[in-house]
């Protein structure tokens, strides 16, 4: 894990500090893997999360187990490219929250929709 946190800090490194405004809470790595409550058969995992609230302000949770989980396999290079990916849609979702916007929120449900008919389909 804590190669993971190396990782996660020069990832969070590379990001221009002024889009951390706002985002008072930081990127928080916690331990556990996350399933999606509308996976089926417990195989949807949620690698990362957005979380807006007034008691809490705005975070970003990357989910360390969720990625042993299912990319425990890939090389360093593979799996940083990975992280990289979900810290930056976490952020997509921050902007868009600060404008007010649901793009990825839309775009998000419809990828849960397509892997929920095609998980229907292969019954």
């Amino acid at each position: 894990m804590e190669k993971f946190i190396e990782m996660l800090d020069d990832i969070a490194g590379e990001i221009p500090r002024e889009f951390f405004d706002e985002l008072n809470g930081g990127i928080v790595l916690r331990p556990e893997r996350k399933i999606h409550p509308q996976g089926i058969g417990n195989d949807l995992f949620i690698m990362g999360e957005y979380h807006h609230s007034r008691n809490m302000g705005r975070f970003i949770y990357i989910y360390y187990g969720s990625y042993q989980e299912l990319y425990s396999y890939m090389d360093k290079e593979q799996l940083r490219e990975r992280v990289k990916h979900t810290v930056l849609h976490e952020f997509t979702h921050h902007f868009e929250s600060l404008a007010g916007q649901k793009d990825l929120e839309i775009q998000d449900a419809i990828q849960i929709a397509e892997y929920k008919r095609k998980k229907e389909l292969d019954k």
